[in-house]
């Protein structure tokens, strides 16, 4: 990890352990951007902590522009009377969801035994399931947002279907600048091959490589931003273990390089950035003359509100992910604080085409009791006219052998629904069917078809809740609603409300085809080189 940290990393670091340790729901380091804040004023404000607010972040506090992040989740830098931060996902406790009575796991049953969920206390936990009527999506809380609990896979998006799916973002500035800054900042590596090959626990992996390759189709490496030399050390026994652990979807105590210990720590590490918890923003309107208010709830580890702040602005950056950035700008549509906002405000939304299957192995094809958390390997039949399928080789860790091959397929649709505002609820209606999702339920089954069938294997049933060999009723990659162009202009500048910018997922229509973060990521690098020269401090 140490290639890539700067003096501004460390500095950082230190704030938001000091942060922690005092129990603050305030982190900076002291700079004037703390005062401005503590006065409900900052020139800068970005929403969100995510990937697109994490990135806008850490170039205004480059440019030199006081900024203000408010982040919904909390500060998970502090370790529990257990001596971890996060809790083990075998082993779920209060930090594990967003004030629930009962955990939400994708996996819902075993052997159809309902062992996998747990009952919890309810707290700020780190994962949240937000549930519409036939769509569920699963968003980070906290600050670093999704990257505290992805599998952490920086998937580069075949440039040709990011050219069709964003025909106003320029591919080569993408692939030639952006993509590049983005892993780069990241600290995005690679697996050792050798390595892979070796160890035990890829053997999950490699097992449905070779399913793979007597099917006929290609297996690729993927890069991740869990640091290999550390998971090395965790299977020598020299390093603490986090992905030799089970741990990913609520957390990772050790390994992996979360937002919070790339872009934001050097975010504030120049003294300009301050990151306000605990604060859930949910209306904004313009100020005479120029500039924003955002009324903001502060509140408690109970869900009770203590506080509610009105923060001006002059620049307003929206990165609460896909569904909180579209809630904000349709809620002030619709309420007439910001009537001129375009007519494309809550359309284009997607679920990435995520529908999650399994398959039963042959009693001698086992796929191990130890098993990384961190995917690295994914079937890649993205070439396939006719049913293109990007497929991540995802884990199971349980402990024993269980001859599951688990995968979260990423399909192509052209499905798409809409986010409107619900004025009796103050919230967000997602208009989407389960007719939508089965043109991706039909191409997973159409690939793992074909690889069952020439493996002599069946789908496991007993995974997903109803008897049913695939989960489409979820997603772990919500995109859409504010798109890139036509919500916003070709750079994501909000249509009707000058100096507001969309940096997050929001931007992407529904489907990047991959895994999504890195796009993102990238998305927000262009946007804020075009807000800053626009805007300079």
């Amino acid at each position: 990890m140490t290639s890539y940290l700067t003096r501004r990393h460390f500095v950082g670091l230190g704030a938001l352990q000091a942060a922690a340790l005092l129990g603050l729901t305030r982190i900076g380091v002291g700079s004037a951007s703390a005062r401005d804040a503590a006065a409900d004023h900052t020139p800068a404000l970005v929403i969100g902590s995510g990937y697109g607010g994490a990135v806008a972040a850490l170039r205004l506090g480059e440019a030199g522009i006081p900024t203000t992040v408010l982040e919904m989740g909390a500060l998970w830098n502090r370790q529990g009377p257990d001596g971890r931060v996060f809790c083990p996902t075998t082993a779920p406790d209060h930090r594990s969801m967003w004030f629930r009575t009962r955990t939400e796991a994708p996996l819902a049953t075993f052997l159809w035994l309902d062992v996998v969920n747990k009952d919890i206390t309810p707290y700020p936990g780190v994962l949240d399931r937000v549930r519409f009527d036939a769509m569920s999506v699963y968003v980070g809380r906290g600050v670093g947002g999704g990257s505290l609990v992805n599998g952490g896979m920086a998937v580069t998006p075949d440039r040709d279907y990011f050219a069709r799916v964003l025909p106003h973002a320029d591919a080569a500035a993408m692939y030639d600048t952006y993509f590049p800054r983005a892993r780069r900042t990241l600290g995005v590596n690679a697996i050792d091959p050798a390595w892979f090959e070796s160890t035990e626990w890829y053997r999950f992996s490699r097992i449905s490589r070779a399913h793979a390759a007597r099917t006929g189709l290609a297996t690729t490496f993927v890069p991740n931003v869990y640091d290999f030399d550390h998971m090395r050390r965790e299977a020598e026994g020299t390093a603490p273990r986090s992905a030799l652990a089970g741990e990913v979807i609520y957390g990772n105590n050790h390994g992996k390089r979360t937002l919070d210990r790339t872009y934001l720590a050097a975010a504030l590490g120049t003294g300009n950035v301050t990151i306000e918890t605990l604060h859930r923003a949910r209306a904004l309107r313009p100020l005479p003359g120029g500039g924003y208010v955002v009324t903001a709830d502060r509140i408690d580890t109970t869900g009770r509100t203590v506080a509610t702040r009105e923060i001006s602005c002059r620049r307003l950056f929206l990165a609460a992910g896909s569904l909180g950035t579209t809630e904000l700008l349709l809620r002030a549509r619709d309420t007439g604080t910001l009537p001129d906002l375009s007519e494309h405000i809550g359309s284009g939304w997607g679920p990435n085409g995520n529908v999650m299957t399994g398959r039963a192995n042959h009693l001698w094809d086992t796929v191990g009791e130890r098993q990384s958390t961190m995917p690295v390997l994914g079937i890649d039949d993205r070439a396939n006219p006719d049913n293109p399928v990007f497929a991540e080789i995802a884990p199971l860790p349980t402990g024993l052998e269980h001859w599951i091959s688990l995968y979260l397929a990423i399909t192509r649709t052209p499905e798409r629904g809409t986010l409107t505002y619900d004025a009796a609820t103050d919230g967000v209606r997602l208009h989407w069917t389960p007719d939508q999702s089965r043109a991706s339920t039909a191409s997973a089954k159409r690939l793992f078809d074909r690889v069952n069938a020439r493996n002599a294997t069946v789908y496991r049933y007993d995974l997903f809740g109803g008897n049913r060999a695939f989960a489409d009723d979820f997603t772990y990659h919500p995109l859409g609603g504010c798109v890139l162009g036509l919500a916003t202009d070709a750079y994501g500048a909000v249509r009707g409300a000058p100096g507001v910018w969309v940096t997050d997922g929001a931007l992407v229509p529904g489907s990047i085809g991959v895994n999504p973060f890195l796009t993102i990521t990238a998305l927000a690098e262009r946007a804020m080189d075009r807000a800053l020269a626009e805007q300079p401090s």
